[in-house]
């Protein structure tokens, strides 16, 4: 017996020795190629970028994965206690691994057949989504309890805790709490309900299944599950279970900004944003970054605000909205979107899922003709009737190319049954109207027809952009009709040739060598050869006429081509690039006196700097969207200061901001006066009206408004500046010029004034009826008897009547 005790116990120590042999065998293999772990100590997961605008409220957000990273102190307290009690009850007693949760989760998936419980910690579940993969392997599993239990020693409770709560994917595109928090309830972590918390507790094991707003069922089944685990494990009462499984889950989303009417703006921000953190740039900035370029914005958790106005860039998307579809229906309708069988038209209104909220605020939705009997056109949407208003017809008065070729044959069928268009809701606060009752969501059934008008998606584009004279700061830029449709940015993407626009360039460097505002210049023919190709060019002005000898201010505010070409002429083009190379414009001017008259393509928000000169007294300032950008802890990383620089002297830009005004007082312009204020911009028109422009400025603001097509083609017979892109303006800036000051232009030091007569530019006296007050650099003064710039006698070939001159001014 003796024997066979010892020869047990020899046996047992055998076994001993050789399984700890090979346990540490086992151990120093699995430890042997364990991936670094104390990273964690600076955990840094992706996290949005939110983009501000001025006055801090949220325009957008930006981000690869949808994470705002919170400490533990800015979570309700009833969100680790939940999670905790649903997924590692014995966190704060056990070293990273819990054995006996192992052998539970073993015994409960050996009942079951199949892997339905796990037995890792919260500790494990970092280790496993950050440091390993999720593959199912023995070796996994070890590795993973090796590296748990020395994260145990590294890291703290809490600080594991709170990598848990901030990494973890939580559904409907939320990573983390604080993002779930924003997603399903509308507010933040700090601010969840106990029934809320256990609700986003239920989600990180099934995320998709669990979703709440996919499947509210399920998911409060699970929020069941973690109450009921809180209350075994003692974490909450009985009185505070039942009040949390009574309350009623409200879910809302909080708003992230990304309003249709700021994408633009958002968009090029987050361009800026991604060359500003390339490599290069940011080493250049003293800043050493995880990652660089467009990942740097979507993964860093920055704070960016912005120089963007709401206001001004809601007003500034209308008004433009408004312009576009304005200049589309002037050319007459395009035809249908699509057109239905009788089968098709039944499928398309299952389908769709109308409701009436969609036509609030304007909006539009596709609608299906169904019957048109004499003037009632009926339409439907979804399981909603609609009557089409006659009065709404009235810009299709006539069909463009694209309507012909939709087989529309006369305007007497603009639509017929099966054709898919646009419709918005018909307002009709008129008691006196003829048309269907007000519209209002609320109170509309699908067997109440729904008055509503035709509209059609304009094919034309354009782009405002508005900018502070003084910093450059950009307060709204819009770059087209949809964002949706396309993203191509037409502020700043777009170059276009500016027509007229670009003549202020001309006058502005014809002030500086030895031109006065009233000096004279003939607005007659004129024909230039080509000395080295022999080629002709014979300039003409928009309406193919001739008025003579005008002063430099009457034929600016006219918008006379022959007497830019003179000017240019007469100068010298080369002063002329040499004036647009000054004021800060970019593009490449060929020494062509056609420059002169805008033949260079130029972008609408370098325009747009180019013009702040002239508002700024000679200072031109650099557009500027970005203010200031803090990364995820807060500090400002880069926070650029406005770039100014002295592009022309005070004095001419003074000169300048004076005939500008006359372009508004007597000019191309004089619908502008209707916003009654100093103001003072310039029209312009490209050849065969492939583009319309206004620059209007104030003291205060500069706006740039482009209208044209994507692919350069005429608009139609007067689609001008004056008729398409200053309209635009003018609703833009009724909005907004109440937020700055009626200031107008201030008088440098080395100006003068004299009384002159406007038509000849000589001195007279203050009684002279034609007497009018002219600014001049001091030192310079009224004509002389002479006529200059291209002709030395006012001949021309049509004579202006003194009633026509009296028209002009």
């Amino acid at each position: 017996m003796k024997k066979f005790l010892l020869s047990l116990c020899m046996l047992l120590l055998t076994l001993l020795v050789v399984g700890g042999i090979a346990a540490f065998a086992i151990y120093e293999w699995a430890s042997s190629d364990l991936p670094e772990f104390t990273r964690l100590s600076d955990y840094a997961p992706p996290q949005a970028t939110t983009i501000l605008a001025r006055d801090g409220s949220l325009m957008g957000v930006v981000y690869n994965e949808k994470r705002y990273v919170v400490p533990l102190s800015e979570m309700s307290p009833w969100l680790p206690k939940a999670l905790l009690a649903v997924e590692d009850a014995d966190f704060y007693s056990h070293k990273g691994v819990d054995p006996l949760a192992i052998l539970r989760a073993f015994l409960v998936n050996l009942k079951s057949g199949r892997h339905t419980q796990g037995g890792s910690t919260i500790t494990q579940q970092v280790i496993k989504r950050l440091i390993l993969t999720s593959e199912r392997t023995y070796e996994r599993k070890l590795k993973e309890a090796l590296l748990a239990d020395r994260l145990e020693k590294y890291l703290s409770k809490a600080e594991i805790l709170a990598i848990y709560l901030n990494q973890s994917f939580l559904g409907a595109g939320a990573y983390g709490v604080e993002a779930a928090a924003r997603t399903y309830f509308g507010k933040h972590a700090k601010d969840l309900s106990l029934a809320e918390s256990a609700l986003i507790a239920g989600l990180p094991q099934a995320p998709t299944a669990y979703n709440p707003l996919r499947h509210f069922e399920a998911a409060k089944l699970r929020q069941l599950h973690v109450l009921n685990r809180m209350l075994e494990v003692g974490m909450i009462t009985l009185p505070q279970y039942e009040q949390a499984r009574r309350e009623e889950l409200r879910f809302q989303s909080m708003p992230e900004g990304g309003e249709s009417y700021a994408a633009w703006y958002i968009e090029e921000v987050r361009r800026q944003l991604s060359e500003i953190f390339n490599s290069k740039n940011a080493k250049a900035l003293g800043l050493k970054l995880p990652f660089y370029g467009d990942q740097a914005v979507t993964d860093l958790g920055l704070t960016v605000r912005t120089a963007m106005v709401p206001s001004m860039q809601k007003a500034a998307d209308a008004a433009l909205k408004r312009g576009l579809e304005a200049a589309d229906r002037r050319h007459g309708w395009h035809g249908p979107l699509a057109r239905l069988s009788a089968s098709e038209i039944e499928k398309f209104c299952e389908q769709q899922a109308f409701s009436p909220e969609q036509l609030a605020g304007g909006e539009w939705v596709k609608a299906v003709v169904t019957s048109v009997k004499g003037g009632e056109i009926q339409v439907r949407m979804g399981a909603y009737r609609g009557l089409i208003s006659p009065s709404s017809l009235s810009w299709a008065r006539h069909l463009n190319a694209r309507a012909a070729s939709a087989g529309v044959k006369s305007v007497r069928t603009v639509v017929a049954p099966g054709d898919v268009v646009w419709v918005s809701a018909l307002p009709s606060s008129d008691p006196k109207s003829k048309e269907p009752a007000s519209y209002d969501p609320k109170a509309q059934r699908p067997d109440k027809p729904i008055a509503l008008k035709l509209q059609q998606m304009p094919e034309v584009q354009g782009a405002l952009v508005s900018m502070e004279a003084a910093t450059g700061d950009v307060v709204a830029m819009c770059g087209g009709y949809s964002f949706k449709e396309t993203q191509f940015n037409r502020a700043t993407q777009a170059r276009r040739q500016p027509g007229s626009s670009f003549k202020p360039v001309v006058y502005s460097a014809a002030l500086d060598n030895g031109m006065t505002p009233v000096s004279i210049v003939m607005d007659t023919p004129l024909t230039i050869v080509d000395p080295n190709t022999g080629a002709v060019w014979k300039p003409m002005n928009f309406e193919k006429t001739f008025k003579g000898a005008l002063t430099m201010r009457t034929a600016l505010a006219l918008s006379r081509n022959l007497c830019s070409v003179r000017l240019a002429q007469q100068i010298g083009v080369n002063k002329v690039i040499k004036r647009a190379k000054d004021l800060g414009l970019t593009s490449d001017f060929p020494p062509y006196l056609s420059i002169s008259l805008g033949a260079v393509e130029v972008v609408p928000l370098n325009m747009a700097e180019a013009y702040t000169a002239f508002a700024n007294g000679g200072k031109r300032a650099q557009a500027r969207l970005i203010l200031e950008v803090r990364d995820s802890t807060g500090r400002v990383i880069y926070a650029p200061e406005p770039k100014i620089t002295e592009a022309i002297t005070p004095q001419n830009a003074y000169l300048m901001s004076y005939m500008l005004k006359q372009v508004v007082e007597a000019g191309t312009a004089t619908r502008a006066k209707e916003l009654n204020r100093p103001l003072a911009g310039k029209t312009g028109t490209s050849n065969d009206m492939c583009d319309a422009w206004f620059m209007g400025f104030t003291p205060s603001l500069v706006t740039a408004t482009y209208v044209g097509y994507d692919q350069p083609r005429g608009m139609g017979k007067q689609e001008t500046g004056t008729f398409t892109a200053l309209p635009i303006f003018i609703d833009y800036s009724k909005r907004v010029f109440p937020l700055y000051p009626p200031d107008d232009f201030a008088k440098p030091s080395g100006i003068v004034t004299a009384v002159v007569d406007k038509y000849s530019g000589h001195a007279t006296s203050s009684g002279d009826p034609n007497g009018i007050t002219v600014p001049f650099y001091e030192g310079s003064g009224p004509n002389k008897g002479s006529v200059s710039a291209g002709s030395s006698s006012p001949k021309s070939k049509e004579k202006v009547t003194r009633a026509e001159r009296e028209a002009l001014f």
